[in-house]
């Protein structure tokens, strides 16, 4: 469990300072995991993301200055502003570790306090581990959208969207004494 710890250097709000690095990261992602990112890996939309202050973006930091991997909320609007996107993205290097696990619960108790009640994190159907590890966490599948994605080469895929319900998910890890875990403790 020591090691998994030492992966997760520091978790901070994205700002100008990580524009470096996260150019870095982006670079070095593998082709399926761009699709997570909804936009194009390049400065202008790193720019645009330093700039917007309607998503909530962090980055995990290790020691050597390096982004080990990115977590973003886009909370959403009108009818929808209970609903939030979880979008989460780990490096190559540092998967199967908990970093992923321990962002997404991070992400959960970030909605909670924007006032979310749904997250929903969409994950590419064959990615059956990435799957089981949200719905360990108490994300729920709710819908399978065939041939949604299409990725370079033209192939289509489907994706499933799972959705956690924030506050009962919330009560559940104050109720297993895992609520300081996440940055729950104190903030309900």
């Amino acid at each position: 469990m020591a090691q998994r710890t030492q992966q997760l250097a520091e978790l901070r709000p994205l700002t100008t300072v990580d524009a470096e690095a996260t150019a870095r990261f982006l670079r070095f992602l593998p082709e399926g995991d761009l699709t997570f990112l909804k936009e194009p890996a390049d400065d202008d939309t790193i720019n645009r993301w330093l700039a917007d202050d309607r998503a909530h973006r962090w980055v995990a930091v290790g020691p050597d200055g390096e982004l080990q991997a990115m977590l973003s909320i886009f909370p959403g609007a009108l009818w929808s502003s209970h609903v939030g996107e979880l979008r989460l993205v780990v490096g190559d290097q540092f998967r199967r570790r908990g970093l992923g696990r321990r962002l997404a619960r991070y992400g959960l108790a970030q909605a909670l306090q924007l006032g979310l009640r749904k997250i929903t994190v969409e994950v590419v159907a064959d990615k059956e581990g990435d799957i089981a590890m949200f719905e360990s966490i108490g994300f729920v599948a709710e819908a399978l959208l065939r041939d949604q994605i299409r990725d370079r080469d033209g192939n289509l895929r489907d994706l499933v969207l799972l959705a956690h319900d924030v506050e009962a998910g919330a009560s559940a890890m104050e109720v297993l004494g895992l609520a300081g875990d996440v940055g729950l403790e104190g903030q309900r």
